[in-house]
């Protein structure tokens, strides 16, 4: 499990999705803090201390990843972040609507850690989510 101090960024745009990840972890026992970004450039920001954003220090131990985000896609994220020599070694996992191989292939040339499609209920998420947090124990 993680650290009660190491914090999880959520990059999601989708109100709903949003909620789902908070109550999956709660559901969980996580109470670790959640940073959440809408969009991968508010993520990169909040990263980087950019744009008005105070720096997330340290960075988080794991970060959600949707790939469906307005103005950068998720895949653009991953190259702008590992392009990054301060960022690059970042744990991420990719949370997806889509069962596209490519897009779990797309992923996992960034080094992803895992590609989980989004399950269509929520104890089937609060399932993903346990197996997730299991690779944290």
């Amino acid at each position: 499990m993680l650290n009660r101090d190491e914090t999880i960024m959520l990059i999601e745009d989708d109100r709903v999705d949003i909620m789902t990840v908070q109550h999956a972890l709660k559901k969980n026992k996580v109470s670790n803090p959640l940073h959440i970004a809408r969009t991968g450039l508010e993520a990169l920001s909040m990263l980087r201390g950019e744009d008005g954003f105070e720096r997330i220090s340290p960075p988080p131990a794991l970060i959600l990843l949707d790939l469906n985000l307005p103005k950068m896609s998720g895949i653009e994220f991953l190259r702008e972040l590992r392009s990054d020599p301060e960022l690059k070694e970042l744990h991420i996992i990719v949370l997806t609507s889509s069962n596209e191989p490519k897009d779990r292939a797309a992923a996992f040339e960034y080094d992803v850690d895992d590609c989980i499609v989004k399950p269509h209920s929520f104890d089937e998420f609060t399932r993903a989510m346990a197996t997730i947090l299991a690779l944290w124990d």
